[in-house]
């Protein structure tokens, strides 16, 4: 029987996730990130079957910003096969984050208004 220590199995399993991520392509993490971002702000507006459980406006307001300069950051990057549906989940969740909001923020002063431009209903 061998043993191993917590530091060389440790080694491993970092390698071992080096080499699946070097093996995946670099506008799939890029979606697989927005994606994670997308859903995340989706549960701290209430937007899940939990509802208000979650719902934190502070930490929907931080995730949606930053989809939103990774979408304006890699739009060059991404086919719109890709960004197109991005950029509209983003624009749902902007329009959510101002319908949440008991004092919505001023035209382009929303969560990602900075990359995206003021966003209408």
């Amino acid at each position: 029987m061998s043993e191993t220590s917590p530091q060389s199995s440790g080694t491993t399993d970092f390698d071992t996730m080096t080499r699946d991520i070097a093996e995946v392509p670099a506008v799939e993490v890029i979606v697989t990130v927005a994606v994670n971002l997308m859903s995340a702000a989706a549960v701290k507006l209430g937007l899940t079957e939990e509802g208000d459980e979650h719902k934190d406006l502070d930490e929907a307001r931080k995730l949606v910003h930053a989809l939103a300069g990774l979408l304006d950051a890699s739009t060059t990057e991404i086919s719109s096969f890709h960004a197109a549906p991005l950029r509209d989940g983003l624009k749902s969740l902007q329009l959510a984050f101002r319908e949440a909001s008991v004092v919505p923020d001023e035209p382009g002063q929303g969560p990602g208004e900075k990359y995206t431009g003021p966003v209408y209903g």
